[in-house]
């Protein structure tokens, strides 16, 4: 088990970020569920909770899929790769490792 960080500034930015980064993407992982674009969030949004995924599993999981694209047009400025996401989608629950 590991052991709990210490309260420290630096750790408590660094959560109070990762808080804020999964707000964004779970507000842009609404968004997709609302405009249905792209159809595959829905039907994997549907998928996992079929599986007995709850909610925040589920979205937690597609937020995976939206990081690794996200890393890579932050990190490396290359283009938003809709058919790997696609891909890392259609793969869940399995992690994208992609």
């Amino acid at each position: 088990m590991h052991e709990p960080l210490p309260h420290t500034d630096e750790n408590f930015a660094t959560m109070e970020t990762n808080e804020k980064l999964r707000k964004q993407i779970f507000e842009i992982i609404n968004n997709q569920l609302r405009d249905n674009d792209p159809p595959e969030t829905k039907t994997t949004f549907d998928r996992l909770q079929k599986q007995g995924y709850d909610d925040f599993q589920t979205r937690q999981m597609i937020g995976q899929c939206l990081a690794v694209e996200l890393f890579d047009v932050l990190k490396h400025g290359k283009p938003y790769n809709n058919e790997r996401y696609v891909k890392n989608l259609i793969a869940l629950p399995k992690k994208p490792f992609d």
